[in-house]
């Protein structure tokens, strides 16, 4: 097997391509530093208190610039790598044959659930050729969902949406009795485990806020739902599954606060309320065939401007405010990038190694980031010369040591024919697969992931689902249909006692929530947009990432005196039918009593 290289940006023709920048919307001016080459061509001055400098270009960075364009200001995009972050899509280098384009590759497979709002709004806002309500249009969803299980136990699949799953009223028993219902069909667990998982998510979902801060944030969610109490099946499915299907973090450690609150709108999007569409969907195209390329083309025709290689190395400190940002150009030559404002939207681990002494010393809230813990989640991607028939939609290889989840993508493309279009013509699938654990034991090598070199860690994921798929008789995914497989270029020194990733992912240990920054600063021309910014989704998600931007472009238009309309930014649905129990929650809370649906 094989599978390396680096990533190479794409572009479509799409509405906007190529269009001229409007007047009145140029870049953010960039001052020369001492010694260093020139400022690029065509950085110009802007009206004052309308230039903006966007540090980062992924979903935190586009979202900023795109609110912030509409809104008249001049805005420059810095981006190290490749527009669009971890949720780009990127080419596998030299798969191309006879005119195709490259096999398609990704950080990770796209998952957009119903609950989302802010993103998909922003989808709207994104013209794509044909489509009536722009990107959002490429959204689909796939039709069922699946357990894989190992050792020869029963797969478990469900359909999505679940049928007869909208209840007239969301009253606690009307929950619980569309829950019993959904679990007893779909897991079988014995019935007083369910019922009383069943009582832990009502437990939850009629909670005031003071006991979800005040308790459930440090209260990990094996402890809430008494896993270590329960049946293996009860751990693996309710415990663990769950929690990397819905939130991709670990059961042990991941703050109840966290995962109850995801829990939440996904109960209510199963039960048919508050959502703006069905609880699983993904794009029909690679990402940025679909999104990333078209909103790029968007942006431009509004005014934005891109520096695409430029890395940030410090924002800097004087007199108050933001001075000036130091950033690294392609050629390795040191600038200093001058705005009136600027927007950091870098992902944490990257974003505080640029904030100096100084920014640190205006605002402690920036040294509570250093708090904030990430992890390894990456994608590698296995191309098929047949397709398997595994399921229509996503599965999650729950026994797998290294936290296994995996979509087909082929037949989720009906605007591509897989072999036509991408690669030498004999790949016809793409089997997209998460490692969410990378510090635990395989079953082949018997090393974790990041002792594993790269062909390793292929060749382990791909037994790992063989063990997971091909344990009931059937033989699902043979070697005779692997093409090839791509692992994320952005892991490197992998079976070296130093392995590094450039794109980890925000996990959501206990406590950690009261550690993340609001938007908007003490210092008065910085801000703060990305996944780890604290707004109402308390997830690493890119509706985190778009709804933190929208904050951060509110507070920056209040700093500015501005008259344009603020940025809509819509919370997670929650049911008016709960507020009367939270209500009298709040009530027993402050007495130092338990929820009234808590049995202990």
């Amino acid at each position: 097997m094989t599978g390396t290289g680096n990533s190479r940006r794409t572009f479509i023709a799409g509405a906007g391509a190529g269009a001229v920048a409007t007047a009145g919307a140029l870049s953010a001016g960039i001052a020369t530093a001492p010694g260093a080459a020139a400022a690029p061509a065509g950085a110009a001055a802007a009206p004052d208190g309308r230039r903006v400098a966007v540090l980062g270009g992924g979903v935190a960075g586009l979202t900023a610039a795109h609110e912030l364009a509409e809104r008249g200001y001049a805005v420059t995009v810095y981006e190290r790598r490749a527009l669009g972050g971890k949720a780009r899509s990127m080419d596998v280098p030299g798969s191309a044959r006879g005119g195709r384009r490259p096999l398609p590759a990704e950080h990770g497979f796209r998952f957009i659930p119903g609950i989302y709002h802010n993103l998909p709004d922003t989808m709207r806002r994104i013209p794509f050729p044909g489509n009536a309500n722009g990107v959002w249009d490429n959204l689909v969803a796939p039709r069922e969902m699946m357990f894989a299980r190992a050792a020869g136990r029963e797969d478990l699949r469900g359909p999505i949406p679940w049928p007869d799953h909208s209840p007239a009223e969301l009253t606690p028993d009307e929950v619980r009795r569309a829950l019993t219902g959904i679990l007893q069909t779909l897991v079988r667990l014995p019935l007083h485990e369910t019922a009383y998982f069943v009582n832990r998510v009502l437990v939850f979902l009629t909670s005031c806020d003071e006991r979800r801060s005040e308790v459930w944030e440090r209260t990990p969610w094996w402890d809430f739902v008494r896993a270590e109490q329960m049946s293996s099946e009860y751990q693996r499915i309710l415990a663990v599954g769950i929690t990397r299907n819905i939130v991709a973090t670990k059961a042990e450690e991941a703050s109840t606060r966290t995962v109850g609150t995801l829990g939440e709108a996904f109960v209510f999007n199963l039960l048919g309320r508050g959502a703006d569409g069905p609880p699983d969907r993904i794009l029909n195209l690679p990402t940025n065939e679909a999104w990333i390329d078209p909103w790029e083309a968007h942006l431009r025709a509004l005014g934005v401007e891109f520096r695409i290689g430029w890395t940030v190395r410090e924002v800097q400190y004087g007199n108050g405010r933001v001075s000036g940002v130091s950033v690294e150009g392609p050629d390795g030559a040191r600038q200093t990038v001058t705005a009136d404002h600027y927007v950091s939207a870098l992902p944490v681990e990257h974003a505080r190694r640029t904030w100096s002494t100084g920014l640190r010393a205006a605002d402690p809230m920036l040294g509570r980031c250093d708090k904030l813990e990430t992890d390894w989640m990456t994608g590698i991607q296995f191309y098929l010369t047949e397709r398997a028939p595994l399921v229509h939609g996503h599965l999650n290889c729950i026994d797998s040591p290294w936290s296994l989840t995996a979509i087909q993508q082929a037949e989720h493309w009906p605007a591509r024919d897989f072999p036509a279009d991408y690669g030498d013509g004999t790949a016809v699938d793409c089997l997209s697969v998460d490692i969410s654990e990378w510090d635990k034991p395989g079953i082949l090598y018997g090393k974790t992931a990041k002792q594993c070199t790269r062909e390793e860690v292929a060749r382990e994921v791909w037994a790992q689902l063989k063990a997971s798929l091909n344990d009931t008789g059937k033989t699902l995914l043979s070697d005779s249909k692997l093409h090839s497989w791509f692992l994320d270029p952005g892991v490197d020194g992998l079976g070296t006692p130093h392995p590094t990733n450039q794109d980890e992912l925000l996990i959501h240990p206990v406590g950690t929530f009261h550690n993340r920054p609001s938007a908007g600063t003490r210092i008065p021309n910085f801000f703060l947009s990305g996944d780890y910014v604290s707004v109402d989704i308390d997830l690493a998600t890119m509706e985190g990432a778009n709804a933190s931007a929208r904050a951060a472009v509110n507070c920056l238009l209040d700093r500015d005196g501005s008259a344009a309309g603020r940025c809509t930014v819509r919370p997670l649905y929650r049911a008016p039918e709960m507020e009367s129990a939270r209500r009298h929650d709040l009530w027993r809370h402050r007495l130092g009593l338990r929820n009234v649906f808590d049995l202990g």
